[in-house]
């Protein structure tokens, strides 16, 4: 397939840029709807806008892409960038069902986290979701001696495989640590505590 992009950007660069633009529209939602929260819950819903926009436009397609066919056998741009992920992982290049399972699983748990009264139970779940997606995703081809890994080439290595799965890591597991410390606090409060406090708002 003839390239898809302009002449002197490169597919890195161009992903780099889309990224930066998932930041941003991350950033804008958070200030709309971020209202008075606290400066730790803004970074929150930050990572929670970005997360479900990065499922939407890149791996919602990746789904949606494999279903019908393979990325082998898909045109476009989102479609190049797959392949060039699958440079580090050849499995998303032939739609390896494990990895589309996993992938549809999280794009269908993508729902409403905002600031809510049960937006530790929605943290939670999509955190723990993230985990296994990401433990499955690596595991399972460990198991077996990474056969479908390109691990000889540092880029392939370092940014594609460890930095943005690692974020996808790092950040549940920071989540995860946030719901456990709210949930305590709530638990510690008590519900006699939490009408009182209410009252005197």
């Amino acid at each position: 397939m003839d390239s898809v992009l302009p002449p002197g950007l490169s597919l890195v660069s161009v992903f780099l840029l889309a990224c930066g633009v998932q930041v941003l529209a991350g950033v804008l939602l958070t200030h709309r709807y971020g209202g008075r929260s606290s400066a730790e819950d803004r970074w929150v819903l930050l990572w929670l806008f970005y997360d479900v926009i990065v499922h939407l436009t890149l791996e919602g397609p990746f789904v949606y892409m494999s279903l019908v066919g393979t990325m082998e056998t898909s045109e476009g741009p989102l479609a190049e960038l797959w392949k060039e992920y699958s440079k580090a992982d050849r499995r998303w290049l032939t739609s390896d069902p494990t990895i589309v399972s996993i992938e549809l699983t999280i794009n269908l748990n993508q729902g409403n986290t905002t600031m809510c009264f049960y937006r530790h139970f929605l943290q939670v779940s999509l955190s723990v979701c993230e985990l296994y997606g990401g433990w499955m995703t690596f595991c399972p081809d460990w198991l077996i001696g990474s056969p479908h890994l390109d691990t000889s080439n540092w880029m392939h290595l370092w940014v594609y495989l460890v930095f943005f799965n690692g974020v996808w890591v790092l950040v549940p597991v920071l989540l995860l640590v946030q719901s456990w410390f709210s949930l305590r606090r709530l638990h510690r409060l008590g519900p006699d505590d939490d009408v009182k406090k209410r009252k005197t708002m």
